[in-house]
């Protein structure tokens, strides 16, 4: 599908999850729903073809022979990273580091610029919707380095309190890490704002895209980011790789995060010199397939397009949020105006680890815990959610059959 067809012709969901062969399966007798997108997505079979087609065709190193495997996979994996360049919208390849995931994305800051350019007392600013994998890495770095971490509140809505964030920008915070998107949540941060603020300040700034990108059109000049950090298996490509766009000056300061084959230029007993960016921060042989996946994933989004898919999830969430809302005993969690389609939500009747094992009975693939966001729950007073999330593959119908799995809960459990 192109994107011109994706915006002119009517939107075809099913036309849609033929692209998607993990959706057409059997969990128990019933046709698989699946509501657990934000934890990992499905892949398209433009994904899996691509990644198939260089593991049996152009299996060989990169940057290392002139033989034609080695040449053809070169060429792939570096035309990967202009595909992510372009999806990004960085203004030089040079910004765009390949990672195992987000969270090495945001340990490598963590790592590679905080522990190197921040001292003791300095403050460190993250909202309290953060995931954990953009707290812990902070914490160690300021275990290190002596500098302070202050969480940003958070309302009752699941915003950020934006009065409470401009009193903490008063103090001066060196860096300030936010989410996108909350996993947990599913709030939609205005980040080019909450950027352009805390620059004024004088912080260096990250963002954890890993919910952003699979749902919101991420333009990196736009927002105005130091550092922006892509899952690939959110994104509807491969487990194992990511994305750290960095600002080319930044990054140049920066220290390598490890050594070896590929990011050094030269090499001898008594010290080495570094490659040009990217390689620096590329120690090793990569993960070839899921670079080349990745950009395929890209690709296939962009074959879509964010505004049909924003349309699909938009339409499902108000569906499943007006259902949930109808049965006895839900709470849901995450209400601000603009969300992507999560639903974080408890029940009176029962614990969220029995609604999602009801659930599972019946077919439906949902999340319960707390979703690697324990700060966040605490500020709800909560242990944990159960907590289904939309994307644009999924259907009307499988929205219906989770608000008659939530029924059940009830039935069961006496509500």
């Amino acid at each position: 599908m192109s994107l011109t067809d994706a915006v002119s012709a009517p939107w075809d969901v099913q036309a849609i999850r033929r692209d998607f062969p993990a959706l057409h399966q059997e969990v128990h007798g019933q046709p698989l729903v699946y509501l657990d997108n934000a934890a990992t997505a499905q892949r398209p079979r433009a994904v899996l073809e691509a990644m198939r087609s260089y593991y049996e065709e152009d299996n060989a190193n990169v940057h290392r022979a002139i033989h034609t495997l080695s040449q053809r996979a070169t060429d792939r994996f570096d035309r990967a990273r202009e595909v992510a360049r372009r999806f990004l919208n960085a203004a030089s390849e040079r910004e765009i580091l390949f990672t195992k995931g987000c969270t090495e994305g945001i340990n490598l800051v963590a790592q590679c610029y905080a522990r190197v350019f921040l001292k003791e007392g300095d403050l460190i600013l993250v909202s309290g919707m953060e995931h954990h994998s953009n707290i812990v890495p902070w914490q160690l770095a300021a275990e290190a380095t002596g500098a302070r971490i202050r969480p940003i509140p958070i309302t009752d809505a699941g915003e950020i309190d934006r009065q409470a964030y401009r009193v903490l920008l008063e103090e001066g915070p060196k860096l300030v890490a936010l989410v996108h998107v909350s996993n947990a949540l599913g709030t939609v941060n205005p980040v080019r704002e909450l950027v352009a603020e805390a620059r004024a300040a004088g912080a260096t700034t990250l963002i954890d895209g890993a919910q952003g990108a699979p749902h919101v059109k991420v333009d990196v000049q736009e927002i105005g980011a130091d550092f922006y950090a892509v899952s690939g298996h959110k994104l509807y490509g491969p487990t194992g790789i990511g994305v750290l766009y960095g600002r080319e000056e930044l990054l140049e300061r920066m220290p390598p995060y490890q050594g070896g084959g590929d990011m050094i230029r030269t090499v001898s007993f008594e010290g080495s010199t570094w490659n040009m960016l990217p390689n620096k921060f590329e120690a090793g042989t990569p993960n070839i397939a899921g670079a080349i996946g990745l950009a395929a994933a890209m690709e296939y989004v962009e074959s879509v397009g964010y505004p049909a898919m924003q349309a699909q999830e938009q339409q499902l969430l108000e569906r499943a949020t007006a259902g949930l809302q109808t049965i006895r005993g839900v709470r849901i969690y995450g209400n601000a105006p603009h969300k992507t389609g999560v639903l974080s939500f408890t029940m009176d009747a029962a614990h969220p680890h029995d609604i999602g094992t009801i659930l599972e009975s019946e077919a439906v693939a949902i999340r319960a815990g707390h979703h690697c966001t324990q700060p966040l729950m605490a500020r709800y007073g909560l242990s944990a959610t159960a907590r289904a999330s939309l994307t644009f593959y999924n259907t009307e119908e499988e929205v219906d059959r989770f608000l008659l799995a939530v029924h059940k809960v009830n039935e069961v459990f006496g509500g």
